[in-house]
């Protein structure tokens, strides 16, 4: 018996999808997901590459105390708390508001104080070095003990770093008594400032006067 020979696909015609029914879904679009074949693993995906952060090593948490009454004393501040940004291995991760103090044991214009939180990979010298340096690049000069400065940075706590040298103390020796030190320091860390130690400093003026 003679059989008949399918029907000739006409010219121009869409193809059969996959599996062998027109209109199936195109490639690219969703559909059921495939299983994989006998004894094949799927196909693992490539992990986003990691980003770089500038925390991507050891660092200890430190507190730097700032303050100016010379020149443009608020504008140095500020101008600081973004220059120990910039310190190597080192990120700001909290700053005060500003206060104005009057200045203890000297005299001259009132101070504008602040305290910043850091993170730094640096020892407490190499960091105070560092401070040291942007005190010169400010124009700080030492005629005489507490003479005004048009910058003060003190490095009040490094870690849980406990030292006394000739160059370096630690935790700062005078902090507990001051309050230019304690209300912004209370204000970013107030699990570094007992309450007993604000207490005693309570007489002396300090005026917060922005954020």
């Amino acid at each position: 018996m003679s059989r008949t020979p399918p029907p000739r696909r006409a010219s121009g015609a869409p193809k059969p999808a996959p599996g062998g029914k027109p209109g199936g879904a195109p490639r690219g679009r969703s559909g059921p997901a495939r299983a994989p074949a006998p004894g094949r693993p799927p196909a693992a995906r490539t992990a986003p590459a990691a980003r770089q952060s500038r925390e991507d090593y050891p660092t200890v948490q430190a507190f730097v105390a700032i303050g100016a009454n010379l020149g443009e004393a608020e504008a140095a501040v500020k101008a600081a708390m973004d220059a120990i940004g910039g310190i190597e291995r080192t990120v700001v991760t909290a700053r005060s508001s500003l206060y104005r103090s009057a200045p203890v044991d000297a005299t001259g214009p009132d101070f504008i104080n602040a305290v910043v939180a850091v993170r730094t990979g640096l020892t407490a010298e190499a960091f105070l070095s560092e401070l040291q340096l942007l005190e010169a690049q400010a124009g700080r000069e030492r005629p005489f003990p507490n003479a005004p400065r048009t910058l003060d940075l003190d490095l009040l706590m490094h870690g849980n770093s406990v030292k006394d040298t000739p160059a370096l103390t630690l935790p700062h020796p005078r902090m507990r008594d001051r309050a230019f030190v304690l209300k912004p320091l209370a204000e970013i860390a107030p699990d570094k400032v007992p309450r007993a130690a604000l207490a005693r400093v309570a007489s002396q003026v300090i005026e917060r006067i922005r954020g």
